[in-house]
């Protein structure tokens, strides 16, 4: 019965598992764009409730040309909020086709999942209150105090081993999304959070009074983001991969950053002031969805 069933492409056969997602978009003219909504500038929510950001608007451009080399009349982008532990699993089961957010772009990682070629490289940093009397270029001095992380995420995977490593006997807080991260570190629970070095600087801007905060400038790790695709997928991996490597190409990903890391941002206008880093030039100019640290110095 199991065997009728797929032969005949019964419903109950998952399309991530038994069909390609190209025949899956070509079949239903939808494609569903998976982002966290709050992880600014990288995918969040505007003032007017509408879904933005860096990472989601590149994958806006990819299902863009995807809808054109399919001669679809129309394609439905549907927005599915996901957090860091849910993103995979929802990729898997086919509940979105692409994940367009903060994911680093782990080897680990690649048993489970496929990236397109990297769009930014982070640094992953500390952030403590000033007057918290620790230094955020040094994880030892948190010793025996409490740092937020976002849970599933590279971040707390980078904090949780080295405390461990080192025996620094640091309480990792799980938090939901970047968001919470900051509000455990604001409300005094936690002493420090870690968190990529954009997302860091995007969250202490947006705080009521950021001068009451300090970002670490020595990067704990180097933490390259793609969009995450479905694994075992080749076509479909070809048509997003040759659809991001045009939009760095062209120019469309520079400006993109430009729009995003160097401009007002909604819905409170606030200048995140980070200029692209050389890393990220060189992985714009050289195209690669390597999740080595290494490709990246």
């Amino acid at each position: 019965m199991l065997l009728c069933a797929i032969l005949l492409g019964s419903p109950s056969v998952s399309w991530g598992q038994e069909s390609g997602r190209l025949d899956k978009i070509r079949a239903t003219s939808a494609i569903a764009l998976g982002f966290p909504d709050a992880s600014p500038p990288f995918a969040f929510l505007d003032g007017a409730g509408k879904p933005v950001g860096y990472s989601l608007e590149i994958c806006e451009h990819v299902a863009a040309r995807i809808k054109s080399d399919l001669g679809l009349a129309t394609l439905e982008i549907r927005h599915v909020p996901v957090m860091s532990a849910t993103r995979i699993p929802l990729i898997n089961n086919g509940t979105i086709d692409l994940e367009c957010g903060t994911a680093s772009n782990l080897i680990e990682r690649h048993k489970l999942v496929s990236f397109a070629p990297t769009t930014f490289v982070a640094q992953i940093v500390l952030v403590a209150r000033k007057d918290s009397r620790v230094d955020v270029d040094d994880l030892s001095s948190f010793r025996g105090k409490a740092i937020s992380a976002q849970a599933g995420g590279e971040t707390q995977r980078v904090v949780t081993r080295i405390n461990a490593r080192d025996k620094l006997d640091i309480t990792v807080m799980a938090a939901k999304d970047t968001a919470e991260t900051f509000l455990l570190l604001q409300t005094g629970r936690a002493t420090g959070s870690v968190n990529d070095d954009a997302l860091a600087h995007t969250i202490v801007a947006n705080a009521r009074d950021p001068a009451s905060f300090v970002i670490g400038t020595k990067g704990l790790e180097f933490a390259p983001y793609g969009i995450l695709e479905p694994k075992d997928d080749p076509s479909f991996k070809m048509a997003v991969d040759d659809a991001v490597v045009a939009l760095m190409k062209d120019g469309t990903v520079a400006r993109l950053y430009t729009k995003y890391f160097e401009s007002p941002l909604p819905p409170r206008q606030i200048n995140v002031n980070l200029p692209m880093s050389d890393a990220l030039r060189r992985a714009l100019a050289n195209p690669t969805d390597s999740g080595d640290p290494a490709a990246y110095q």
